[in-house]
This record gives structure tokens, C-alpha cells and sequence, in this order.
């Protein structure tokens, strides 16, 4: 499966509209877990591995994945978020907050 892209059929839209192609990749197992982990520092491929509670074949293509679409980077001895990775992660956060209430409302 390739990274999802703009402008790109990706699941759920033949035209790959961009929040189409975001959610496809978000979507995707380990993604925004991956994100979560490296919210405050980075981490090499074994932390990042532990943190997050993963396998190193699911790992390694979600970075690859995140990587490509420049939400991560690998710099030095570790991965951690690119300026649009913490942009994104930031936006999520009213997402999560709405998420709560409603859950709270479903009982």
C-alpha cells in the first residue's frame, strides 16, 4: 500500500481530496499513536518501538509512511515530529477534546 497522497484516489475518495488522504494515512495502523509518542522529544527506532507498543515491520512502514508525507523526520540518533507534524498534532488536539464529551454523552 502506497503513502497516501493529495490529489490521489486513496480509501474513500477517487479524487484523494486532502483531508481524504490525511485521513487514510492517519487512519492506518500505529499512525496516530506514532504521533502521540513523539509528542514531547524524539525517539530512536527501539524507544519509539517500546513506547509504542509495536511490532518493527508495522513500525517501519508507518515511519516510512509519516516520513513521506513529512510529518516525521529522522534526525541524529532519533525520529520526532517535523514543524508540520507538531501543526497536525496540535489541530488534533480540539478533535480529541470533542471525542471526550461525546463519549461521556454515549455513556
Amino acid at each position: 500500500m502506497s503513502t497516501p497522497r493529495p490529489h490521489t484516489p486513496v480509501r474513500g475518495s477517487k479524487t484523494g481530496r486532502p483531508i481524504m488522504a490525511l485521513l487514510d494515512l492517519l487512519g492506518r495502523r500505529m499512525a496516530l499513536r506514532i504521533l502521540w509518542e513523539l509528542r514531547t522529544s524524539a525517539l530512536n527506532f527501539r524507544e519509539l518501538q517500546d513506547a509504542a507498543e509495536t511490532n518493527p515491520g508495522v513500525l517501519n512502514t508507518r515511519l516510512k509512511e509519516l516520513r513521506e508525507a513529512g510529518i516525521v523526520i529522522h534526525e541524529g540518533d532519533g525520529y520526532a515530529l517535523t514543524r508540520d507534524g507538531r501543526d497536525l498534532l496540535e489541530m488534533l488536539t480540539p478533535l480529541r477534546k470533542w471525542s471526550e464529551k461525546w463519549a461521556k454523552r454515549q455513556g
